[in-house]
């Protein structure tokens, strides 16, 4: 069963060279992820509360963070071809750390998956009718639950038919809306809600997009080189920041609301609820995708079984569009926000161990030809760091607390590591080598 349903994608092992791409094919993706409506929607937000020159500049550090944490991490990913749970085994966190890694990552995707699913079903109400809310719910996930099964390969060809649909909607709505008004003055307008300070503004811009900064390297596991990896994360977050964000920007001004709907159906009509479909598309295979991953990693590290990615991926995308389709996931949203204040210091960690402290580095470049024979079962110094950076994030007021955090973890981790406090607690055999089975 587990064979014909999908493709395993490598969920466990290394990817190999000759199954990597051309950076230009995962740089679409790259690109599709951040100009996607939640792109759109971050830009009329932050324009809602700052004029145009303060919310560029809060673009543009958003941006350089962003890019900075995403080429790092990239790096890793595609220098040792494994997903972000996988490789935290060893920068730093071990098989139990990794675990609760996949968990989260998990939890916290799919939980916008089924949100997303939900706004989508929204526009496709207005856009076609015929079935109810909760019904289009359930199409939209199931479709794309069943291109994400496919795999990275199908999400490309995804990606090239909806960034371009995307890209042509949203420049329609632009123009067609910014036709009515003189851009200069926009420009030069205060913003029209409550106000947003550089530091807030900021804030959203960086932490926005930290989750999928922090799972990278499940992208760029693909990819053949580091240049590839940082011309496409340049490429990628600064066109998708600056092109999404700040039409979204001048489109709040413009409209005078931060409801992203309200602006592209006030602009074109029906032609915006597809803007808002082929935007969710985009952003909403690689949430479903790399939740797969880290499940995979959780099960497989718990249990010693080794699940098939795809039905795995079935499963979650089923109980993500039965969610969104029951309507349930908004009470899920302050614990969603709760968990990406999690997610950065994770990034801050495996940076340090894997640049810096290289602790399990070596058994990395041992292992070329596949995963290390064994892990640390656990690293307490990394649970402590992780909770402490995390604590920072939540409770400390100055600065960005996404790059509070992770700076934190970073910090706190090289420190630990000098002090020769990072040890692995137990060792186990990887044995990711069996055969991926169903559930």
């Amino acid at each position: 069963m587990a064979s014909t349903v999908g493709v395993d994608d490598y969920a466990l092992t290394r990817v190999p060279r000759s199954a990597r791409y051309s950076w230009w094919s995962v740089a679409v993706q790259r690109f599709g992820q951040v100009s996607a409506l939640s792109q759109f929607l971050l830009g009329a937000t932050v324009g809602f509360g700052m004029s145009f020159w303060p919310a560029f500049l809060a673009f543009t550090l958003g941006a350089v963070i962003l890019e900075l944490i995403m080429i790092l991490v990239g790096v890793m990913g595609m220098r040792e071809g494994l997903s972000t749970s996988m490789l935290a085994r060893w920068t730093g966190f071990g098989r139990g750390g990794s675990a609760l890694i996949g968990l989260a990552i998990g939890i916290s995707l799919i939980g916008w998956f089924g949100i997303q699913s939900a706004v989508s079903a929204q526009g496709l109400v207005q856009l076609i009718g015929v079935l109810p809310e909760w019904a289009w719910a359930l199409v939209f996930g199931l479709i794309v639950t069943a291109i994400v099964m496919r795999g990275f390969h199908s999400m490309a060809w995804t990606a090239y038919l909806t960034v371009p649909a995307f890209l042509v909607l949203v420049g329609w709505s632009i123009i067609s809306e910014l036709s009515k008004h003189d851009v200069g003055a926009l420009a030069s307008s205060a913003p029209p809600g409550p106000g947003l300070t550089l530091l807030q503004g900021t804030t959203l811009v960086a932490g926005g997009f930290i989750v999928g900064a922090v799972i990278t390297p499940d992208m760029t596991r693909f990819n053949r080189t580091a240049g590839d990896v940082a011309k496409q994360t340049i490429v990628g977050v600064t066109i998708g920041e600056y092109v999404i964000g700040m039409a979204g920007v001048l489109l709040a001004h413009a409209v005078r609301t931060s409801e992203i709907t309200t602006i592209v159906t006030s602009s074109v009509g029906w032609v915006g609820i597809l803007v808002v479909i082929a935007g969710t598309i985009k952003i909403n295979d690689w949430n479903l995708y790399s939740a797969g991953l880290g499940v995979v990693n959780f099960v497989g590290t718990v249990s010693g079984k080794r699940l098939n990615r795809a039905v795995v991926t079935g499963v979650l995308g089923l109980a993500g569009s039965v969610l969104a389709a029951a309507g349930i996931l908004d009470a899920f949203t302050d614990f969603l926000t709760v968990l990406g204040v999690a997610f950065p210091p994770i990034a801050g960690i495996m940076v340090a161990e894997y640049f810096v402290v290289k602790r399990w580095r070596g058994n990395l470049e041992t292992a070329r030809a596949g995963v290390p024979d064994d892990a640390p079962n656990w690293v307490p110094a990394t649970i402590v760091v992780w909770l402490a950076a995390a604590l920072v994030g939540k409770f400390v007021e100055w600065g960005l607390p996404s790059i509070n955090s992770l700076v934190v973890g970073f910090v706190l981790y090289v420190v630990a590591g000098k002090l020769g406090l990072v040890r692995g607690v137990g060792m186990s055999r990887t044995a990711d080598t069996e055969p991926a089975t169903a559930l």
